[in-house]
């Protein structure tokens, strides 16, 4: 500043010159932002004529002007200024002038003065929209072109042009009363302004926007809460309206006519149940929805008429239990999108500013776009409640469980939504969610809100579960021993095959077959080999030969498992190519009358054994007795080989190995879970809420278990 001669600025600030003029005011609106420079600026009588030039300027000049006066009241300076002859000129400035430069100054003026303290103004009345408003009644058409200027090509002129609706908006919430406000914005709606600042939210342009299309939807946030607080008065002119309104677009239906002839006068006798209301008095019903329950309720109705009377058409014909109640779930439908989009959780805080936009990483987490079309959002779950209530076959009674897979639709649909996401593909996606997917979400999350709530207690019954289902399967899989299986004992081929290739390989047929069984007593594995497969299955007496399974060292095969790594020590698994057969190998320590009676048998097989096994042992240390195969089986299917290997291996008191077996246990735990957590209501197990049954008219046989979740 000491290169600038302040009193000779102003001077030419005032000359008769516009060169003059313009090239002072150019220069000021850079200084003009230093404080310093403001004082010195003010004391030389600088701000009259600066004054005068945003008033009577034209062009360049005017532009600087303005600028320059914008930058001064942002300093708290000038304010003394402020008339209503200023104002009226920069609304008529917005409102007609078409140059970027003087429009984004205009504006800028317009934002300091709505948005300053009302203790701080030094003339009485100059402050919020209020002292906008005689301005706005000579130029009618502010607002119209105020939102008009949110569509500009110039990211500039649009930022200052959505910080001045802003401004007006939170003006209006905060300084007007119930009335004027409700009116004031439903103004601005009716101009497009949602429309604009959606698109806006959702383009490229939202580096250079972020700060006001943040505010814009803080201020969302801000009016929806507001409704909400807003309690239904029937005694309210606006509010009797909407409720009339509702209950006429229903078509509704006269009574019969009474002897006195009045019967015009009645209304049917459950005039607002039939909509879906619990009682005939629904005011009280919006308790805690308030005004924005009744806004969604009546916007549906009003978009959706014909739907709603073909809605309650159908629901006339139903049991009474059977109907879905419309004005309920539309209240439902209210608060899930309150909780979804944490309407109570205000980001007007500057630490949460400044953090969430100062990286352009950030946008997409902050900006949520769906926010600004809440009405199309709340038809869209209000339709998908109708459609869940149909496809569950649900009652009354149920109406909580439908209000929970909504609530889970419109966090899965919404909040994985990402900014650009259109809104037609969100319509569509709640429209045709699956059930059975939106289902298995629900019992995911339930697990989960469970594992969160209960910690070790939830740990224990899964682990218990887990041992309880693999005890289940293990007698299962032994049960299918029990019932004995056929096996193809040698494979020839067909005499039309001729001689024998690749292509021939498939055509092998089985030449004789063997029959397995495992004994009652579940000491002896039976067996016995027939030319042909009989029509009914041979009696254990008819089976001769015999393994004891006390002798069974370890049980062997080339069937995949999905997790190799579960196998046992003794067997290793490995996927073969699939012209190689299936088989089990019973490895054990035979007699040696036995192990000559088997060696002609099996002697073909020992090697191709041996690789597939891999960790069995050949026998050939000194110590101990000789291991050698005691029975081969060969499945013709992927279920029999699991069955057998798997029921073998835990007769055996083995783990399982095969994936068939592996996820048979995962669901049988998993259902028995699954059983638990519904029979258990979530408030009962929250630490904080538990409250335990005390012992008054309760004997000595009672006790309450956490962790098994029973009463006995």
């Amino acid at each position: 500043m000491e290169d600038i001669n302040v009193a000779e600025l102003v001077e030419r600030l005032g000359s008769d010159e516009d060169s003059a003029r313009k090239m002072a005011v150019f220069k000021l609106q850079s200084l003009i932002g230093d404080p310093s420079f403001a004082d010195v600026f003010e004391t030389e009588g600088g701000l009259p004529k600066l004054r005068y030039l945003a008033i009577n300027a034209t062009g360049n000049t005017l532009a600087y002007s303005l600028t320059s006066f914008s930058r001064l009241l942002d300093l708290d300076k000038g304010w003394n200024l402020v008339d209503q002859d200023l104002i009226e000129r920069v609304v008529e400035l917005v409102v007609s002038q078409p140059l970027v430069n003087i429009l984004r100054g205009a504006m800028s003026i317009l934002v300091a003065i709505v948005s300053h303290p009302q203790n701080r103004t030094s003339t009485p009345g100059m402050f919020g929209f209020r002292a906008l408003k005689p301005a706005v009644a000579v130029y009618p058409q502010f607002l119209e072109m105020l939102v008009s200027r949110l569509s500009s090509a110039d990211h500039a002129l649009c930022a200052n042009a959505l910080q001045l609706i802003n401004s007006l908006m939170r003006d209006a919430i905060t300084n007007d009363s119930e009335s004027e406000w409700h009116k004031f914005i439903k103004k601005l709606q009716d101009l497009g302004v949602i429309k604009a600042v959606y698109v806006l939210m959702q383009s490229s342009a939202l580096q250079d926007l972020a700060h006001p299309l943040f505010e814009f939807q803080s201020l969302s946030k801000v009016l929806l809460s507001k409704w909400r607080d807003l309690k239904v008065d029937p005694e309210k002119t606006e509010h009797r309206r909407a409720l009339k309104s509702v209950h006429l677009a229903s078509n509704p239906e006269r009574p019969p006519s009474s002897k006195s002839g009045d019967s015009s006068r009645k209304h049917h006798p459950e005039k607002w149940r039939r909509l879906g209301f619990q009682t005939e008095s629904p005011a009280w019903e919006f308790d805690q929805t308030g005004y924005l329950g009744l806004m969604d309720l009546t916007d549906f109705v009003r978009t959706h008429e014909d739907g709603f009377q073909k809605l309650l058409l159908e629901q006339s014909t139903k049991p009474a239990e059977q109907r879905c109640p419309i004005a309920r779930a539309s209240l439902a439908v209210t608060l899930i999108l309150y909780d979804h989009f944490e309407v109570d959780k205000t980001d007007d805080g500057d630490a949460m500013r400044y953090a969430v936009l100062e990286a352009r990483t950030n946008f997409d987490r902050a900006f949520r776009p769906l926010i600004l079309q809440w009405s199309r959002l709340h038809t869209s779950g209000l339709q998908a409640f109708f459609r869940l209530w149909k496809q569950t076959g649900a009652e009354t009674e149920d109406f909580e469980k439908v209000e929970e897979l909504v609530r889970i639709l419109i966090e899965q649909v919404l909040g994985q939504a990402p900014r650009i996401k259109e809104l037609g593909e969100v319509e569509e996606e709640l429209a045709e969610f699956e059930y059975q997917r939106l289902r298995n979400m629900q019992m995911e999350l339930l697990e989960l809100t469970y594992e969160d709530a209960w910690g070790h207690h939830l740990r224990q019954v899964r682990e218990e579960l887990n041992h309880e289902a693999l005890q289940f399967v293990k007698e299962q899989r032994i049960r299918c021993l029990l019932q004995g299986a056929w096996f193809p004992h040698t494979m020839g081929y067909r005499e039309e095959s001729g001689p024998i290739t690749k292509s021939a390989l498939a055509k092998t047929v089985p030449s004789s077959w063997r029959y397995v069984r495992l004994s009652h007593n579940r000491r002896y594995l039976h067996y016995a080999d027939f030319h042909d497969r009989l029509a009914t299955e041979p009696r254990l007496d008819a089976l001769q030969d015999k393994i004891d399974l006390t002798t069974v060292s370890s049980v062997v095969s080339n069937v995949s498992a999905g997790t190799p790594s579960t196998a046992s020590s003794a067997s290793t698994l490995r996927t073969l190519p699939t012209s190689t057969s299936t088989r089990i190998t019973i490895y054990g320590y035979a007699p040696a009358s036995a192990s000559r009676k088997n060696s002609h048998e099996t002697s073909t097989t020992l090697l191709s054994s041996g690789a597939a096994g891999g960790g069995v042992s050949d026998g050939s240390s000194p110590a101990g007795p000789k291991e050698s195969p005691l029975l081969q089986l060969h499945p013709q299917t992927h279920t029999l080989a699991a069955e057998w290997l798997d029921g073998l291996l835990m007769l055996l008191n083995q783990a399982p190995i095969t994936a068939d077996t592996g996820k048979l246990v995962q669901l049988v735990a998993g259902y028995g879970l699954k059983i638990r957590l519904l029979n258990v209501r979530f408030e009962d197990i929250r630490g904080e809420e538990v409250v335990l049954p005390g012992r008054e008219g309760l004997d000595e046989e009672y006790w309450y278990d956490i962790g098994g979740m029973e009463g006995v």
